[in-house]
C-alpha cells in the first residue's frame, strides 16, 4: 500500500494518477472528502481505500504493516489563510504526528514543504538546510511550513528515509477547485477565454519592466516524476529538504504569450497596478536551485514552459479534463 494524503487535491491526485500508470493500485487516499469539486479529481483512479484525514492515524495503527511509503501532500495551502490555529493544526502539528508515526512503523516519508518559506528571497533560493532557521516567510502559510522544516531538522530520531519538498510555482491539471489559489496559467486561460485579452500586474520595481516579473514555473507532471524517483531511491543518507522547480525563472509575459499561442488567440496583453495591499510583499523573482536533487541522481529533463502550457491548455483545460 502507498498512502497519499491530500489525495483529492491538485498535486495529490496527480500523484495517484502517476502511481497508477506504473501499476501501483493499492493506494490509500487520505483527505477531507467533503468537497465535491475536489473529489472529481479522484474519478477513474485506482484506489484501494479512502480514509478521512482525522481518522488516518487510527487507520495506520491497524494497517501499518502493509504500508510501503507515505506521500504527505495534504495541507491548508492558501496563502490568504490567516487563522494560525488551522495552519498550525493542519500544516505543522499533523506533519509532526506523521513524522513520528513513520519512525514508529519504519515507513519512508515524502512531505510537502513550500517555496513560500523563502519569503522575498533575501537569503536566495538554495535548498541548503543551514539557512532554514533564518528564513522569513511572508505569510502565515509559509511560516507554518517553515516551522515544520525547522522542527524536522532538529530531530535526532528520523524516518528511515525522508524528504521535504519545497514546491515552487506548480501548474497543471486538477487545480480546477483551487479558485484564487490556482496557477496564473489557469487564470490566464479563463480570462483570455472570456475577454480575448489578459491583464498582468504592472511592475513597481525599477529593475523589472511590466510583465517581466519572474517565477520558477514547474509542470505538475515533472513534480510527480521527482516524487516517483524519491520513492524508488529512498537512500537514508540522501534524506533532507529539496527544492522542486525547474531551475529556470521565466516571466509572466512568457507564460501569457504561451497561453495565447496554445489557445490559438492573438495576443492582447495590458497592465494594471499591483494591488496596494500586496505590493510591498510582491516577489519579483523566484528560481529554484536544482543541483541538490540532481546530485542524488535525478536526471530527467524538465518540461519547458511552452511545452507545459501547450499540454495543459490543449489536453486538459480546453475540455476540463483531469489527469
Amino acid at each position: 500500500m502507498i498512502v497519499v494524503t491530500g489525495a483529492a487535491g491538485f498535486i495529490g491526485s496527480c500523484m495517484i494518477s502517476r502511481l497508477n500508470e506504473d501499476n501501483f493500485n493499492h493506494i490509500i487516499a487520505v483527505d477531507d472528502f467533503s468537497f465535491p469539486e475536489k473529489n472529481k479529481n479522484l474519478e477513474g483512479k485506482k484506489i484501494l481505500e479512502r480514509v478521512e484525514r482525522e481518522e488516518f492515524f487510527d487507520w495506520l495503527d491497524k494497517n501499518h504493516l502493509e504500508v510501503e511509503f507515505i506521500f504527505h501532500l495534504g495541507a491548508r495551502t492558501s496563502t490568504a489563510e490567516f487563522n494560525r490555529d488551522i495552519l498550525s493544526h493542519l500544516n505543522t502539528e499533523y506533519t509532526k504526528k506523521m513524522w513520528n508515526a513513520t519512525i514508529q512503523y519504519a515507513i519512508p516519508l515524502v512531505y510537502a514543504s513550500s517555496a513560500a518559506t523563502y519569503g522575498l528571497g533575501e537569503l536566495g533560493y538554495e535548498d541548503s538546510e543551514e539557512i532554514i532557521p533564518n528564513l522569513k516567510p511572508l505569510n502565515p502559510y509559509g511560516e507554518s511550513k517553515n516551522e515544520f522544516d525547522k522542527w524536522a531538522l532538529q530531530q535526532e530520531r528520523q524516518p528511515m528515509f525522508w524528504a521535504g519538498l519545497k514546491f515552487f510555482n506548480v501548474y497543471g491539471p486538477n487545480e480546477y477547485h483551487k479558485e484564487r489559489m490556482a496557477s496564473v496559467i489557469f487564470h490566464a486561460f479563463n480570462q483570455i477565454g472570456k475577454t480575448d485579452a489578459m491583464k498582468l500586474f504592472q511592475s513597481h520595481n525599477p529593475d523589472y519592466k511590466d510583465g517581466e516579473q519572474q517565477r520558477d514555473f514547474v509542470y505538475v507532471k515533472d513534480v510527480v516524476e521527482m516524487m516517483m524517483f524519491l520513492m524508488h531511491h529512498r537512500k537514508a543518507e540522501d534524506s533532507g529538504i529539496y527544492n522542486v522547480g525547474t531551475g529556470e525563472a521565466r516571466t509572466f509575459l512568457d507564460l501569457t504569450k504561451a497561453t495565447f499561442k496554445a489557445m490559438g488567440i492573438e495576443e492582447n496583453i495590458s497592465y494594471i497596478p499591483t494591488p496596494e495591499d500586496i505590493r510591498d510583499k510582491y516577489q519579483y523573482f523566484t528560481e529554484a536551485t536544482m543541483q541538490k536533487m540532481r546530485s542524488i541522481g535525478y536526471d530527467k529533463p524538465f518540461t519547458s514552459l511552452e511545452e507545459g502550457v501547450e499540454d495543459y491548455v490543449k489536453n486538459y483545460l480546453m475540455d476540463t479534463k483531469r489527469y
